[in-house]
């Protein structure tokens, strides 16, 4: 009886391994082709003027970008929802796509500057609003800094 019993955990335990090893290296394939987007991402950044028109959440296939777009989206992907920011670059309207973080500060009908990188708004580097979230943060870190100082 002992004997089945430590044959199955030696299966289970080598089952284990193998998937543990197959998850290590699918994970540094992931973030070995993660760092090679986010150079080719600041590869071709500029720093633009725009002003924000307007910006709403939808979903990838709702969303007005080019249809090559929606093409080249991994097929896992093509469900979320999108962070969509139409702008005002210089004679042109162009729809944008961006983070929740930049998202939640961009100030909408506002001129503001920040870094593209083709329809990718990456950061914001003048004119952002902070996000109710991030007052409150600094104002919680500033009573404990103040309360240090007492002590």
């Amino acid at each position: 009886m002992w004997t089945t019993i430590m044959n199955v955990l030696l299966v289970v335990l080598i089952i284990a391994m193998i998937v543990l090893g197959i998850l290590y290296w699918y994970g540094r394939k992931m973030q070995a082709r993660n760092y090679e987007a986010q150079r080719a991402i600041e590869n071709f950044t500029q720093i633009m003027p725009m002003l924000i028109i307007d910006k709403k959440r939808m979903s990838l296939k709702k969303a007005p970008f080019p249809p090559e777009v929606y093409e080249k989206t991994p097929v896992h992907l093509r469900w979320m929802r999108v962070y969509v920011v139409q702008a005002k670059i210089g004679p042109r309207i162009v729809n944008l796509m961006c983070d929740k973080n930049i998202f939640e500060q961009l100030p909408v009908k506002t001129t503001i500057q920040g870094k593209l990188s083709g329809l990718y708004l990456t950061e914001i580097t003048k004119g952002a609003v902070p996000s109710e979230k991030m007052i409150e943060k600094r104002r919680k870190e500033k009573k404990k800094a103040e309360k240090k100082a007492q002590k």
